[in-house]
C-alpha cells in the first residue's frame, strides 16, 4: 500500500508526528512485557481493552495496562475506540490512516498497525461501539482464544512472541443487521446455576448477563431477547440488567410472545386485570407506555403485537379473524406510543412481527403491518421454517427475519437436554431465509446455551458472513473442532460430530421413548424393533463406536483441553449413545424373550447400566473445575417420562435347548436365511444362540467355502448372554457354504444368494438386501432442477429442489431436468416405493411441496409433502425428521428398473427412495445397502 507521512498536529496534549503505516507485523511484546492497552474513555471501549487484556494474560501469562490516553503509552501501544472520538481521529491522522471508509457503516473496523512519534501503534477504529469490539474479538481469535474460552473451558496455548498481521484491514459488513439469540427454558441450566452457583442476585442477573454479552462479543451476535420463563425475574426488574446489556453495546428486544419489551410472566400482575386488550384496553396500553418511557435511553429492537401473557393465545377473540383485525389495531397502538415516547417517527424506530404459531395464521388470513415493520418468520420449532417472504415482502422497507429454534419446550415433544439439530438441516433453512430477502434479523432460541455452544456458534457465524451457507458445514465443523482442540484434531472432531448428528437425526435421544407431551404420554416400545432385533442392535452399535473413538480422542488431547473436550463432545456423544442403551436393551430384552432367546437378564442388566452411567456422567459435568458448572447438567428437564429410571424386569429361562442361529430378518420371508448378493462382495451378522442359558462352546467347521468368519470360535456363557453376533464376510463366490459346531452338534447355515441379473444390464445397478432397493436422492445426478445438500437427511445426500425454481404444472415437464435412477430387482411380486423427504415446508405461501415420480413407462404421480398445522402427520413427521409419501406396484417384475423424479416446487428435499418388496422387514430409519 501506499505510505503515507502525517502532519504536525495536536493531540490531547501531545503532538504525534512521522507516522508511518505499513504491512510490518505488530510485535504484542515481549517475554516480560506486553503492550499497553488504550481506549476510549466510554464503558463499551474499556470493557472491550479489558477482554483483550485478558486474552493476552490467557496467551502469555503477563499482565498488560490499560489506559485512557495516549500520553500513559510510552512505546508500544493498542488503540481501541470509535472513529468519531479525538482519541482515534487523532491517532489515525498521525499514522496517516484514512478513516472515511468507515463513514455512515455499521459495525465495521479499520485494523492497521504502524508507527506514530517513535511509539509502536496497532490501531482498532470502529465505525461504531460494536464496530470496535468486533476488532478486538477478532484480534483475539487470531492468537487463538476460542469464544468458548469462558462458556466451556476451551483453554489456549501458552505462547511467547506473539505477532499479529499490521496490514490495513477493513472488515466486511455484517450479511444480517440483527443477530440475536433467545435464552429459553432456561429452568433447569441457566438459572440454577447463576441462582445457586455463579450470580450474587441469586438469579440471572448483571453478573450472569455481562458473561452472556461478552460471548455475544465473541460470535457478534447483537441482539439479545432475554430469559423469560417465570423461575427467572424478568429482566428490567433485576437492577443492572439493561445496564449491563448497554454498556456491551448490545441491543435489546423481546419474544414473540413479550411485546413492547414486557416480560409478561414476571410483570403483569393479578391486580392489573385481564391481559385482554377487548375489556382492559387502557391498563395493557398503559403497561406498555411505561416499559418505552424507562428503556427509551438505550438501544432496543421493539417486539410489535399482541399474544396471551405467555405462549399462548389472544385472550378475548372470538375468532381468527377477530382476531386479526384486533392486532392491526394493536399495533397501531403500540407504534403510536413508540413515537411518541422516543420523539420520531414510527419508521425510524426498530420493530419487529414475530409471526409465531398462530399469529401466523392471522397473518395469512390478510393482517396488514406497517410497510417499516420487520416480518420475523418462524421455524415450526424442530428447525424447519414455516413460511418465508414472497418477492414482495422480501421487499418491504422493513426487511424479513427469521425466529429459529436448536432447543424447544413444547408438544410433540421437548428437546432441551442435548444439542442435536443437524447443521446441515440448520444450512438447508438460513440458506432459504438468504434466498428469500430474509436479511434484517436472525434470532435463535439457544435454550440455556450450553450444550447447544457448536450450532450455537454456526447459526451466528452464518448470520454474520452468509458465506458460511456456501461451504459443505462439515468444513466449518472441522474448522471449529480445530480452533477449540488444535488443527491437528479439527477433521477427528467433526467425524465424530457428524456422526452424533446423524445419528440424532434418525430420532433425537429426547423422542426414544416414542412418547408425546402436551398432554404427556408414557413411552413404549420403540420401532427400531419391529425388524426382530437387527436395526436396534445395529444403531447400538454405531453408538458404541462413536464412543469409542470420542474417547480414544479425549485420551490424546492435553490435560488442558480435556474439561472442555468433556463439554463440548464426549459428554452429548456419551450421554445420548448412553440413553439409546437403556432404551433399546430393554426392548431388546423383551424381543429376545418372545423368540425365546436367553440373552434377555444380560440386556436388562445392560440397560440399568447405561443409566448409571447417565447420572454418572451428569454428575463430572457438574463437577467439572471444581464444581465451576454445577447445577448446570440436568439429565431429566420437565422430569418426562422418557428420563424417568424404569423398572428392570427379571426373565425366566425358555425350555427351549440347544444351539442355533438367527439370522437378520426373523419377521420377514427370509427369516431361516441369510441371502447374499450375487458376485458382490458383503458383511453380514448372525448370531449364535445356546437356548435354555445352557453354556457351550463353538467353533467355525472346517470346509467353509466363500465366506469366512470374523470371529472363528469361542463360548456361549452368562458374560455374552449364552449368545455370540458373528460378523461374516462373503466374497461374491456362487455357493457359499458355512457350518459351524456348537454344543456337541454340527450344523449348517442356510446361506442364500440371490439370482444374479439376467442380463449385463443390471451389473453394478443398486439392488435388493433383504427384498428392499435403497437409492439415496444424492446418487443421481442433479442437473438443472435440483442441488446437492451434503450431509442432510438420513442417506447424507439428500436433494433439493432448486430454490429459484418456479412452481409448476405436473403436465409441464418439457424441459425439466428430473433426478433418474435405475436399480434392479430379483424378486417377484407386489412392491411399495417410499419416497422418503425431509419434512421442510412450503418455500412461501405462493409454493407448495410437490414431486411428480415416473416408474419405467408408467404414468407420472403427483406427490405432495404439504401439511397443515399441528397435525398428527406433522408431529410423526418432526419427531423422525422425515416426511413419506408412498406408490404401489402391484406386480413388480424382475429386472432393470427407472425411476424419475420431478420438482414441481422449489425448495422440497428428496431424502432416498425405498423400493419395498412384499415380504420385506419393517425398518424405522434407513435399511442397509450394499
Amino acid at each position: 500500500m501506499t505510505l503515507r507521512l502525517a502532519v504536525w498536529l495536536p493531540a490531547l496534549g501531545l503532538v504525534l508526528a512521522s507516522g508511518i503505516v505499513g504491512a510490518a507485523p505488530f510485535t504484542l511484546g515481549t517475554e516480560t512485557q506486553l503492550p499497553t492497552i488504550v481506549s476510549d474513555s466510554p464503558v463499551t471501549f474499556q470493557l472491550a481493552g479489558d477482554l483483550l487484556r485478558r486474552d493476552l494474560q490467557q496467551l502469555t501469562g503477563l499482565e498488560s495496562a490499560r489506559v485512557e490516553t495516549l500520553a500513559d503509552c510510552r512505546a508500544h501501544c493498542i488503540v481501541i475506540g470509535s472513529a468519531q472520538s479525538p482519541l482515534v481521529t487523532e491517532v489515525a491522522r498521525a499514522m496517516g490512516v484514512d478513516l472515511a471508509p468507515l463513514a455512515g457503516q455499521q459495525e465495521r473496523y479499520i485494523r492497521v498497525a504502524g508507527r506514530a512519534n517513535g511509539r509502536n501503534i496497532l490501531l482498532i477504529a470502529g465505525s461504531d461501539r460494536r464496530g470496535s469490539v468486533y476488532g478486538v474479538v477478532d484480534t483475539s481469535r487470531e492468537l487463538g482464544i476460542s469464544p468458548w474460552e469462558w462458556w466451556a473451558d476451551v483453554k489456549p496455548r501458552r505462547r511467547a512472541g506473539l505477532t499479529l498481521d499490521g496490514a490495513y484491514r477493513l472488515s466486511a459488513a455484517p450479511s444480517v443487521a440483527y443477530r440475536g439469540i433467545f435464552i429459553n427454558d432456561e429452568d433447569w441450566g441457566l438459572q440454577p446455576w447463576a441462582a445457586r452457583n455463579y450470580d450474587p442476585v441469586k438469579d440471572i442477573g448483571p453478573r450472569t448477563y455481562s458473561r452472556v454479552f461478552e460471548l455475544m462479543w465473541r460470535l457478534k451476535a447483537n441482539l439479545i431477547w432475554p430469559a423469560m420463563h417465570d423461575s427467572t425475574r424478568a429482566f428490567y426488574t433485576v437492577p443492572g440488567n439493561a445496564q449491563a446489556a448497554d454498556d456491551h453495546a448490545i441491543l435489546v428486544g423481546s419474544s414473540h410472545a413479550e411485546p413492547m419489551m414486557r416480560n409478561n410472566v414476571g410483570e403483569w400482575k393479578k391486580s392489573y386485570g385481564p391481559f385482554n386488550f377487548f375489556t382492559n384496553r387502557n391498563r395493557l396500553l398503559g403497561y406498555w407506555q411505561e416499559r418505552v418511557d424507562e428503556v427509551k435511553g438505550f438501544e432496543n429492537v421493539y417486539t410489535l403485537g399482541l399474544r396471551g401473557v405467555h405462549d399462548s393465545a389472544m385472550e378475548g377473540a372470538t375468532s381468527p379473524e377477530h382476531a386479526r383485525g384486533t392486532v392491526e389495531e394493536v399495533i397501531k397502538q403500540q407504534r403510536a406510543i413508540l413515537s411518541r415516547s422516543l420523539g420520531k417517527p414510527a419508521a425510524r424506530i426498530p420493530q419487529v412481527f414475530t409471526m409465531y404459531k398462530e399469529v401466523l395464521d392471522y397473518y395469512n388470513l390478510g393482517l396488514k403491518v406497517p410497510e417499516d415493520v420487520t416480518l420475523a418468520w418462524p421455524d415450526d420449532n424442530y428447525g424447519y421454517l414455516h413460511q418465508l417472504g414472497t418477492p414482495k415482502e422480501g421487499a418491504r422497507s422493513g426487511g424479513n427475519g427469521l425466529y429459529y429454534h436448536i432447543s424447544y419446550w413444547g408438544r410433540p415433544h421437548d428437546y432441551l437436554w442435548l444439542g442435536t439439530t443437524h447443521p446441515a438441516l440448520i444450512r438447508d433453512q438460513l440458506q432459504r431465509a438468504w434466498a428469500t430477502q430474509t436479511r434484517r434479523l436472525w434470532v435463535v432460541n439457544v435454550g440455556d446455551i450450553k450444550p447447544n455452544e457448536y450450532l450455537t456458534q454456526y447459526f451466528l457465524d452464518a448470520a454474520f458472513d452468509a458465506n458460511v451457507l456456501k461451504q459443505d458445514p462439515a468444513q466449518h465443523l472441522a474448522a471449529w473442532g480445530g480452533e477449540q482442540f488444535g488443527r491437528e484434531h479439527g477433521e477427528e472432531v467433526a467425524a465424530i460430530q457428524l456422526e452424533y448428528y446423524r445419528l440424532a437425526w434418525e430420532r433425537r435421544p429426547e423422542f426414544m421413548g416414542w412418547s408425546q407431551t402436551e398432554p404427556t404420554r408414557q413411552v413404549r416400545s420403540t420401532d427400531y424393533i419391529r425388524t426382530g432385533g437387527e436395526e436396534a442392535e445395529g444403531r447400538l452399535a454405531r453408538y458404541a463406536a462413536l464412543v469409542g473413538r470420542a474417547e480414544s480422542l479425549a485420551a490424546r488431547l492435553p490435560a488442558e483441553l480435556r474439561d472442555a473436550y468433556f463439554q463440548l463432545v464426549l459428554y452429548p456423544v456419551r450421554s445420548s449413545a448412553n440413553l439409546n442403551t437403556r432404551i433399546l436393551k430393554l426392548d431388546l430384552a423383551a424381543e429376545y424373550a418372545r423368540q425365546q432367546r436367553p440373552s434377555p437378564n444380560l440386556y436388562t442388566r445392560q440397560a440399568r447400566e447405561a443409566h448409571a452411567a447417565l447420572v454418572a456422567d451428569a454428575a463430572s459435568y457438574n463437577t467439572l473445575g471444581g464444581g465451576r458448572w454445577a447445577h448446570f447438567m440436568d439429565i431429566a428437564p420437565r422430569r418426562l417420562p422418557v428420563f424417568a429410571e424404569p423398572a428392570y424386569p427379571t426373565w425366566g429361562t425358555s425350555q427351549k435347548r440347544g444351539c442355533g442361529v438367527t439370522y437378520p430378518a426373523p419377521h420377514s420371508v427370509e427369516a431361516n436365511a441369510l441371502v447374499l448378493p450375487a458376485g458382490r462382495k458383503a458383511s453380514r451378522i448372525v448370531t449364535l444362540v445356546s437356548y435354555g442359558e445352557q453354556a457351550a462352546t463353538w467353533s467355525v467347521a472346517p470346509g467353509a467355502q466363500g465366506v469366512r468368519a470374523q470371529l472363528a470360535s469361542g463360548a456361549l456363557d452368562a458374560r455374552n448372554g449364552y449368545e455370540q453376533r458373528i460378523t461374516l464376510d462373503y466374497d461374491g463366490a456362487a455357493s457359499p457354504a458355512m457350518s459351524l459346531q456348537c454344543g456337541g452338534n454340527v450344523f449348517k447355515l442356510n446361506l442364500q444368494v440371490q439370482a444374479p441379473a439376467k442380463d449385463s444390464a443390471g451389473a453394478g445397478l443398486p439392488g435388493e438386501r433383504e427384498r428392499i432397493v435403497v437409492l439415496p436422492a444424492g446418487s443421481a445426478n442433479p442437473g438443472a432442477d435440483w442441488e446437492a445438500q451434503p450431509g442432510l437427511g438420513s442417506s447424507g445426500q439428500a436433494m433439493r429442489a432448486r430454490l429459484g425454481l418456479p412452481s409448476r404444472k405436473a403436465a409441464a415437464q418439457n424441459g425439466s431436468a428430473p433426478l433418474e435412477y435405475r436399480f434392479h430387482t430379483r424378486s417377484e411380486g407386489g412392491a411399495t416405493l417410499r419416497f422418503v423427504a425431509v419434512p421442510v415446508h412450503a418455500l412461501t405461501s405462493a409454493n407448495r411441496l410437490r414431486i411428480a415420480v415416473q416408474l419405467d413407462d408408467g404414468p407420472l404421480d403427483i406427490l405432495d409433502y404439504t401439511t397443515f398445522g399441528r397435525s398428527d402427520e406433522w408431529k410423526q413427521n418432526v419427531l423422525s425428521n422425515m416426511a413419506v409419501r408412498t406408490t404401489a406396484v402391484a406386480q413388480m417384475k424382475p429386472g432393470v428398473h427407472r425411476l424419475r423424479v420431478y420438482a414441481l416446487d422449489p425448495g422440497v428435499v428428496l431424502d432416498r427412495v425405498d423400493v419395498v418388496m412384499d415380504g420385506a422387514p419393517h425398518y424405522y430409519g434407513m435399511p442397509p445397502r450394499d
